[in-house]
């Protein structure tokens, strides 16, 4: 019976956008008010389908959702786990929850709904068909197809076509679904499981959304065409206005983009469906006709019609009366915009009387097992009497205020147990193992969220013998003296969190490299009677086996406790492929294991979001050797090759742009850049000369990709001699290299580079490759993707004076962190390239 509340709670509420975590409660205008009254009468809805953040049209969703009113969304098959990050060193299914907050943050502000599918970006891909096969096609084909028939469009839009124009196998991909997935919705055959929560749904047509992205235009005359940049008096904004404040959320990529005014068409071509010669809904009822209900328009039309915006209460018993109006039309036909209107007008009701209600906490953190107080804030703006407030939380009822009214604050403080399962707040999509190509979600209602379902209490109250409720997210609140007062989301947390550091441990380093393990564990819970031990779980060729560390260890609420244990003495005689530090507590005779880490994320721009893994620490026991001791880092747009770098030995100082212009730059072994420091350094282009002196003198100057597009311009030189940089990438992590050179420095001092150090890489082997380079330059390797000609720019490098000058696509900042022996023995060749005599 619980499973089916839950199920069909998931199920009403894909209907209606409800407040994010950590999002201040909204605050709605006069104006805001009128345009979503307007919105009463329009019963029309849009699906746009894509395959990633930041490829939707935000000016047509704008226009969609602010002009024409209709109920729009966005369905993004992945989250951007795969792509770059501009503004930190997240990658993988952290950066994707970044992304995932952007486009809610991007939501918030074009009036479009957000939904996801469980396909994983795994990196670039350059055919559909990898796309699909990796994805497991039926698996995102399900997804597709369910969110169809619960949002149940009138028109589908891709913005891609199902080819090789999209530029990107997700690109196409997405396409290739939604086209048949816009037939297969339709289909009781398809995915019939689905019809115990939805049924079968057509789409009256779909549309590609041509493009005109300089280098390749899409668009002609004889396509169907729609103005999409008018102005909105009502927001004061043009829609070209509204859709750059939108895709500038995509901050991690770096989108900002600046606002557009005038006309501004958008092109449609058809790909499914009948039709059109002058609207893309033509031949769709889109007001309460198409229900069979269409007196309520009237109704409708007299709401807006006694709308004052300077008394907007004085609307709330017309709107009382259309929706118990709207609420005695029961039929099949009209069931869905029933729901939806609904849900409308509760909001508007809320809004016309200035309804404010909240539950924070002074504290973000819950801890399973402990209580939490909590503050619940309720204040009727309006005159007319709010009465029987009352707040459900958990399995308890109980009265704020008996009447509210005349902006009287209600407050009440309580405190209850917290949430009793901290995994309940993971991300529903990381709670399970993944597939290679998707996450594996076990609650078929949760698909197509794009975060948990509210979690925290509800409060009800009657308003002339009409009641409503409402879902308040239970958060964290506080003011910075700065910026002002803050919402954070509130989440539960096992009694201890475990972490350990470094994530890889290089066991077998030439001249030998002290391997040290920090093992740390906060308590959230005051034990003070506990005793605990420090265990690892070491996985080898020989299978599992556990090793213990006696330790006096305290357990003191909040505190973080940190051990440094010498990996050499601890593990001298095993060679252990992975250690799983955990903490094992024995406390009032039971004994409890506790091996979960968090990864909490804080940017400005998002809430605060987290996440579980287990806690583990990979080892690599092959040889790696190292020749010379100081590197000199730029750092890019973020990544994580100085800590690399540190566990090879080497002592890395940061070069800022003041140290950059200061310092003796002969002192280093080798200078290193950041991923995309030629990106977004403009110091590097001003000390041009200082690095080329640097090299010239026997320096060791190694740059990482950079890119060169309209988002990321390469706005200096770079090498000694001329070189461009390329799109061309090999996405391929198995695919074959081929060695140019074998009596290369690179290939033979101090390890020798050969097949087996291209085994066991993850993603892609090297991105934004060298092309057009002088002939002083020297390619090391050859690679390809299937059915592609061999390229050679992935590595190139030359001798510059007494040095050297390397530029690489290799993607190191991937392959280290996941700890490649490879990438390690590689990039140590690299630095060692100066030191050799006799090159």
């Amino acid at each position: 019976m619980r499973s089916s509340k839950l199920f069909f709670a998931l199920l009403g509420s894909l209907l209606v956008v409800s407040r994010s975590f950590g999002q201040a409660p909204p605050v709605t205008s006069s104006a805001d008010i009128l345009l979503q009254l307007q919105k009463l009468k329009v019963l029309g809805s849009v699906l746009y389908v894509a395959a990633h953040p930041d490829d939707e049209n935000t000016r047509l969703l704008a226009y969609l959702a602010r002009d024409k009113k209709y109920r729009t969304g966005y369905l993004s098959l992945t989250r951007g786990d795969g792509g770059q990050n501009l503004i930190g060193d997240e990658q993988g299914v952290s950066l994707g929850l970044i992304r995932t907050q952007e486009l809610l943050a991007a939501r918030r502000i074009d009036g479009a709904e957000q939904f996801f599918s469980r396909a994983y970006d795994f990196g670039f891909s350059k055919s559909t068909e990898e796309a699909l096969r990796i994805w497991k096609k039926d698996k995102i084909l399900s997804d597709v197809v369910w969110i169809i028939r619960k949002f149940q469009p009138d028109v589908i839009i891709t913005r891609f076509p199902p080819d090789a124009r999209a530029g990107h196998g997700h690109h196409s991909a997405s396409a290739a679904l939604a086209i048949e997935a816009f037939r297969a919705a339709a289909d009781p055959k398809m995915f019939p499981e689905q019809l115990q929560f939805v049924q079968p749904w057509q789409a009256k047509r779909i549309f590609w959304n041509t493009f005109n992205f300089g280098s390749v235009n899409t668009q002609s005359e004889n396509q169907f065409k729609l103005d999409v940049g008018g102005f909105n008096p009502l927001v004061g904004k043009s829609y070209g206005e509204i859709a750059a404040e939108s895709r500038s959320q995509h901050k991690s990529q770096g989108f900002g983009v600046p606002r557009q005014r005038g006309v501004s068409f958008e092109y449609f071509s058809l790909t499914g469906g009948d039709s059109v010669k002058t609207d893309l809904l033509e031949g769709v009822a889109t007001d309460w006709s198409r229900t069979g209900n269409a007196d309520l328009n009237p109704m409708v039309d007299k709401v807006i019609a006694n709308y004052n915006p300077l008394q907007p209460s004085a609307i709330v018993p017309d709107l009382l009366t259309l929706r118990t109006a709207i609420n005695e039309r029961s039929s099949n036909a009209a069931k869905y915009w029933v729901q939806q209107k609904t849900k409308e007008i509760d909001a508007l009701v809320k809004a016309c009387l200035g309804m404010y209600a909240e539950a924070v906490t002074n504290q973000q953190v819950a801890v399973t097992g402990d209580s939490l107080q909590i503050t619940i804030n309720v204040v009727n703006r309006g005159p007319l009497p709010v009465t029987g407030v009352k707040i459900q939380y958990q399995d308890t009822s109980f009265v704020v205020a008996p009447t509210a009214v005349n902006n009287q604050l209600f407050t009440v403080v309580i405190r209850r147990p917290v949430f009793d399962d901290f995994m309940a707040d993971q991300p529903y999509w990381l709670r399970e193992q993944m597939d290679t190509g998707s996450f594996t979600v076990h609650t078929p209602l949760l698909i197509g969220y794009p975060q948990n379902p509210v979690r925290g209490l509800q409060v009800g109250y009657t308003i002339d013998r009409t009641y409503f409720t409402e879902e308040l997210p239970l958060q964290y609140k506080f003011t910075d003296p700065v910026k002002g007062e803050i919402y954070q989301p509130v989440f539960a947390v096992p009694p201890i969190v475990v972490g350990s550091l470094p994530p890889v441990i290089l066991n077998n380093l030439v001249p030998k490299h002290k391997q040290q393990i920090e093992v740390s564990y906060k308590s959230y819970m005051q034990k003070d009677a506990a005793k605990g031990t420090i265990r690892f779980e070491m996985i080898g060729n020989k299978g599992a086996k556990d090793k213990n560390l006696p330790v006096d260890m305290a357990f003191n609420k909040n505190q973080l406790q940190r051990y440094n244990i010498s990996f050499d003495s601890l593990f001298s005689k095993e060679k252990p492929q992975q250690i799983y530090p955990y903490i094992e507590v024995k406390d009032s005779s039971k004994v409890k294991r506790y091996n979960n880490a968090m990864k909490l994320i804080q940017y400005d721009h998002i809430p605060t979001v987290h996440y579980f893994f287990p806690n583990n620490i990979r080892v690599i026991n092959e040889e790696i050797r190292t020749v010379g001791k100081l590197i000199g880092y730029i750092p890019g747009s973020g990544d994580g090759i100085p800590e690399a770098l540190k566990q090879m030995g080497f002592t890395v100082e940061n070069l800022d742009e003041g140290a950059l212009a200061s310092v003796d730059l002969g002192r280093y072994d080798a200078i290193i850049t950041g991923v995309r420091a030629y990106n977004v350094k403009e110091s590097l282009n001003n000390n041009y000369d200082r690095l080329m002196r640097y090299v010239s003198e026997g320096g060791n100057l190694i740059v990482q990709y950079n890119t060169s597009s309209q988002i990321g311009p390469v706005k200096a030189k770079i090498g000694p001699y001329p070189f461009n940089i390329s799109r061309t990438r090999v996405t391929d992590e198995k695919a074959a290299v081929t060695i140019l050179d074998a009596n290369s420095p690179i290939l033979n001092y101090p390890n020798k580079i050969g097949p087996a150090d291209f085994d066991g890489w993850i993603q892609e082997r090297s991105i934004y490759h060298a092309a057009g380079w002088d002939s002083h330059y020297q390619p090391l390797f050859s690679m390809h993707d299937a059915g592609e000609d061999a390229d050679s720019g992935s590595l190139i490098y030359t001798r510059y004076g007494k040095g050297f000058f390397t530029y690489t696509g290799i993607v190191f900042f991937r392959e280290l962190p996941a700890g490649v022996p490879g990438a390690y023995r590689l990039l140590a060749n690299l630095i060692a390239l100066n030191q050799k005599k006799g090159f």
